[in-house]
């Protein structure tokens, strides 16, 4: 062998010495340095098992048991955090000692302190009032301030009420719509019983005013018709404006300017003209109305319903009462004919204030059947059959003392047209005030209401009275 190999054999030999000793290094030479390795004892086996052969692990050739191996034993100490089926799970140590201390029996509640009184703004979804039951209801406050669940079961939440945006003068959607009103209570008795309508009415002042209407009335027609039709413009024109006023009180807006003269001017033209100039009249006030509805700034002024309010007014108050001036206008006639208008026009007052007198007291004594409860329960049939014999009685009476009707068939005729017509214009009257939430039209005639509410009757029969005249031309005989 050569000197190297003799170096080779005898560094390979130092290294295995210095490997099992306590400073073991190699020298790699110049390109590694020297390397030193960490001290190992290698004389223990890399795995022992114990001396107990029960506790190795069974051969890989033996069939298998089916038991689980024992890694770690129970101990005082230890809490299993996945106890088997079948026993208690063991309380939870929260005294922090090594040692598991169990009370006796479970610790208090903790009182919570009570909730400070505090303003809030809006709603707190943290707050326990608002938070769901176990059911699914909301919960409700009760009015000792409490909450209380909903006892139903039903997993249907409450829904919210709708919202509605307000609108301007408390109108609706629509802009037409009236503000309620609130209802005048009917007047009670000392013991909280409600009064019929008769106790409740102002006899001795009501009696007083209808017997001043009265003497008006009389002296107008001893001066002549010119002065009747005066009294007829007045009245006419006092119960528009108590219409419009009323109605716009409620929240329409009707043409109230173009309503007022309309209704003056139709019995004007009529009584100047004749018939022939109503259709003209009544065509200016409904383009006159739509132009008072076009000049506004939007729809919201409700042209549809304001001007139909507007025309309902025209026709009720201006043509009906237009009717009054054309049979005042029979009496400019010729000569023989100066009577005929005013005879006609008193035998018809006289005969409605006989019904209207009748029918009240006899309704009121003995009324029991109403004749349309939901527009008026004091108007009964009773009433209306006293009504109708008081109108007989009257007609008959005057029509003895006048110089133009003077056949008892003309008389019987125009106490049906009034006994039957003048009702149904108090009706009528009644239940625009029903749909209009309103007592009266007017309070300028004290214990009948206002104008409006006193002719109501004598409006819708007009005109009957004044075709009847026409066909019967009582002036013939």
């Amino acid at each position: 062998m050569t000197d190297d190999t003799n170096n080779e054999n005898s560094d390979d030999t130092t290294n295995s010495t210095d490997r099992t000793g306590n400073d073991a290094t190699v020298d790699f030479g110049d390109e590694f340095g020297v390397v030193k390795f960490a001290d190992d004892d290698d004389s223990a086996p890399a795995i022992s098992f114990p001396e107990n052969q029960t506790d190795q692990l069974p051969h890989w050739t033996e069939p298998p048991t089916g038991e689980l191996p024992k890694f770690v034993t129970a101990s005082e100490d230890t809490i299993s955090p996945t106890p088997s089926a079948g026993t208690e799970r063991p309380r939870v140590n929260l005294t922090g000692s090594t040692r598991r201390v169990e009370p006796a029996s479970a610790p208090p509640p903790v009182a919570r302190p009570a909730r400070e009184g505090r303003v809030s703004i809006g709603s707190d979804p943290t707050d326990e009032r608002n938070r769901p039951s176990s059911s699914g209801g909301l919960p409700r406050r009760d009015p000792t301030g409490g909450t209380s669940r909903d006892i139903t079961g039903s997993s249907q939440t409450e829904r919210p009420t709708q919202v509605r945006r307000s609108r301007p003068n408390d109108r609706s959607d629509s802009g037409t719509g009236p503000r309620p009103r609130p209802r005048v209570a009917a007047p009670r008795s000392g013991s909280g019983a409600k009064m019929p309508s008769s106790i409740a009415r102002d006899l001795p002042t009501a009696t007083a005013v209808a017997a001043l209407l009265a003497a008006v009335f009389i002296a107008a027609i001893l001066v002549g018709p010119v002065a009747v039709m005066i009294l007829l413009l007045l009245v006419l024109g006092l119960a528009a404006v108590e219409f419009f006023t009323q109605t716009s009180s409620t929240g329409y807006q009707p043409a109230m300017i173009v309503g007022v003269v309309g209704c003056v001017a139709a019995p004007l033209a009529a009584y100047w003209i004749g018939d022939a100039a109503l259709p003209l009249v009544f065509v200016f006030a409904f383009v006159a109305g739509s132009v008072s509805f076009i000049g506004t700034g939007s729809v919201e002024s409700g042209p549809v319903p304001n001007l139909g309010l507007t025309l309902l007014g025209l026709v009720w108050v201006g043509l009906f009462g237009s009717y009054g001036a054309l049979i005042l206008r029979l009496s400019n006639s010729g000569p023989g004919f100066e009577n005929i208008g005013t005879d006609t026009l008193f035998i018809l007052v006289v005969g409605i204030i006989a019904n209207d007198t009748a029918a009240y007291f006899v309704g009121a004594a003995t009324g029991k059947t109403p004749l349309r409860a939901w527009i008026s329960p004091s108007k009964t049939m009773e009433g209306f059959v006293g009504g109708a014999i008081g109108t007989f009685v009257a007609v008959t009476l005057v029509g003895v003392q006048s110089g133009t009707w003077q056949n008892f068939g003309e008389w019987m005729i125009i106490a049906l047209v009034i006994s039957i017509v003048g009702p149904l214009g108090d009706l009528t009257e009644s239940m625009f005030k029903r749909n209009l939430d309103i007592k009266d039209f007017g309070t300028v005639l004290r214990g009948h209401g206002g104008a409006l509410d006193r002719f109501d009757s004598m409006l819708f029969t007009l005109p009957f009275i004044y075709y009847i005249t026409l066909v019967l031309t009582p002036w013939a005989n």
